[in-house]
């Protein structure tokens, strides 16, 4: 061993093979048990751990010295690898078949007053954000980070066998309306002007194609001031792609292998290519979602044939206004408690239903006020078309084609939470989601929005009705990628003609004037030979939750903020110095003249 050398061997790295070797360990203390005077140490380093065992009848004064080791100090230890004492060895560790006799031990720091126990559940989470450099010690989140390093690594590696080019764009840009509100950042040397930081390079990289790179890549840092959720920061990571002269089949076939590489590396899986593919009417007509979780049944079905002519107003009513009737049906939930109906009420009501209407089948009968109100043939009809059992329930939801969609859709995933038909183990379904509208109506702002971005490319045969103005019917030249129900990428194929991109803006409502000083310099670009170009961008984070199986993306990032879109570690954002806001010509708000 070198003098100076702190470990000759991780602590996951010594087995059967090693026994009667002399080694260094270099690690931080697990945990210590004291049996009858014999000291064993779990010794945890990020690769595992390893059984340290002192033994006063060997060395009474090593064995003294690790009786004052409390959990978390950090030691150093050598000596010789043993097997354990037959009946004692530990299945469930890689190290479980032999232990570490020390000849030595240095302890190189100490640990003060631990915030939590390491091995503990700990679940406030404000608490671990507060200590986030002591909580990434805990082998689940050092494992997470790991994970996260490999994706990166074999996203890097397959689109480097691709062709593309990894490409730094800025993080100090120019605020433009994308979506989401913008963090700015105000500028020293320009006072009163603002650079913002980007909520996607999607400006950057389509100049990138102009600019003849071709294809082109990043794993970037993005920043959207929004609030918070379970999947959601207020800076987050994607890896970001585009390429000229492509189609929609060729981002799709891109994607599918680096997701097939990224998934042999981190779990060593083959996953299924290609990807399934519904458009987005199927999609939300079938599952009430743009992005579907398909792991369970519980589908959306259509029952305009069978109410088209019915006597039932509430049903008959929607389908003259010109909306739909669709029902599903939660096999065996005709046991569903009051709590559990008030509850599928609510979420009903909050996405725009008026109430929730529903049938029971239990010994043989139909149980539901609505039930007297369907002839004999309609009942017939509904009972073949559903595929009614004994124990079935049916929720139905009649109004326009959006809301009752939305409403089962979210009624489906409750049930099958309820019903807990979401916990097959390693199910992975992967699906595109195709041709979605290129506008969505804002009733707060009255006008049509982009549902993406306003660079999305129409479909080539409804670039007509951009001209006759039909905007509900114009579909986009756009595309998702979900998994198990998470829409964990989406792109499309961009505008690369300044006329029809002058044209979507107009149809967004943004001036002239505002097109020039907002958007100018893309579309002079466009005017200088822009390529027929598009991409996608996937969310790493969102990735990484998934393969490591977290609930939220903040157990696989380093230091997140929490749902307050705070830093507890560090404390920000934080108040600054009256000069630093001078030198900025900045004056806040509740500051006295």
């Amino acid at each position: 061993m070198t003098k100076n050398m702190y470990r000759t061997h991780n602590c996951n790295s010594l087995r059967k093979t090693d026994i009667g070797r002399e080694v260094t360990l270099a690690g931080w203390v697990h945990v210590s048990r004291d049996h009858g005077g014999v000291i064993f140490i779990d010794l945890r380093d990020r690769e595992g751990l390893t059984q340290v065992v002192f033994r006063p009848e060997e060395n009474a004064e090593l064995a003294k010295q690790a009786h004052t080791l409390r959990s978390e100090d950090v030691i150093q230890v050598s000596g010789r690898v043993a097997p354990r004492v037959p009946g004692t060895e530990n299945q469930k560790l890689a190290t479980g078949d032999i232990e570490v006799i020390p000849s030595e031990l240095h302890i190189l720091n100490r640990a003060g007053d631990l915030p939590f126990p390491i091995d503990a559940e700990v679940h406030n989470e404000d608490l671990r954000m507060t200590y986030r450099y002591y909580d990434l010690r805990r082998p689940q989140l050092a494992r997470n980070l790991q994970v996260r390093h490999r994706i990166a690594k074999a996203t890097r590696d397959y689109l480097d066998s691709q062709g593309y080019v990894e490409v730094e764009t800025p993080i100090l840009s120019k605020s433009t309306p994308e979506g989401a509100r913008d963090f700015l950042v105000p500028s020293r040397l320009m006072p009163g002007k603002f650079y913002a930081l980007p909520q996607a390079p999607q400006q950057y990289k389509q100049l990138l194609m102009v600019a003849g790179v071709e294809k082109y890549f990043q794993i970037a840092k993005c920043f959207r001031d929004e609030d918070l959720r379970a999947d959601r920061q207020p800076e987050f990571t994607q890896i970001d792609i585009e390429a000229s002269f492509v189609r929609p089949d060729d981002i799709f076939t891109l994607t599918e292998g680096m997701l097939a590489a990224i998934f042999k590396a981190t779990l060593n899986i083959d996953i299924n290519t290609p990807f399934d593919r519904l458009t987005y009417r199927e999609a939300v007509g079938e599952y009430g979602s743009d992005k579907p979780d398909r792991r369970f049944g519980i589908e959306l079905v259509d029952l305009e044939e069978i109410f088209r002519s019915s006597g039932f107003k509430v049903f008959r009513g929607a389908l003259d206004a010109g909306g739909v009737v669709k029902a599903i049906n939660a096999k065996g939930f005709a046991g569903i408690t009051i709590g559990q109906a008030d509850e599928l009420t609510e979420i009903a009501k909050l996405y725009g239903a008026k109430g929730l209407a529903f049938i029971k089948i239990e010994n043989g009968e139909w149980k539901s006020p609505i039930v007297k109100f369907f002839s004999d043939a309609e009942k017939t009809a509904l009972q073949s078309k559903l595929k009614i059992e004994e124990g079935d329930c049916i929720f139905f939801g009649a109004d326009k084609w959006e809301i009752a969609c939305e409403v089962l859709g979210r009624l489906r995933l409750r049930i099958a939470e309820i019903q807990k038909l979401l916990f097959a183990p390693e199910v992975w379904d992967f699906l595109w989601v195709t041709d979605f509208p290129l506008f969505e109506w804002s009733a707060e702002e009255n006008k049509w929005n982009a549902m993406h971005h306003p660079f999305t490319r129409p479909k080539a045969e409804d670039i007509a009705l951009l001209e006759a103005k039909k905007f509900p019917a114009i579909r986009a030249e756009a595309y998702d990628v979900v998994l198990n129900g998470v829409e964990i990428g989406g792109g499309s194929i961009r505008i690369h003609e300044p006329e029809l991109q002058e044209k979507m803006f107009e149809t967004l409502g943004i001036s002239p004037e505002d097109r020039q000083s907002l958007f100018g310099h893309l579309l002079h670009a466009l005017r200088l030979g822009a390529p027929p170009h598009g991409g996608i961008a996937l969310g790493l984070d969102r990735l990484v939750m998934l393969i490591c199986g977290e609930q939220s993306i903040r157990d696989v990032m380093a230091f997140p903020k929490n749902n307050r879109g705070m830093d507890l570690m560090t404390q920000s954002p934080a108040e600054v110095g009256p000069r630093q806001l001078r030198d900025l010509s900045i004056k806040l708000a509740g500051d006295k003249k």
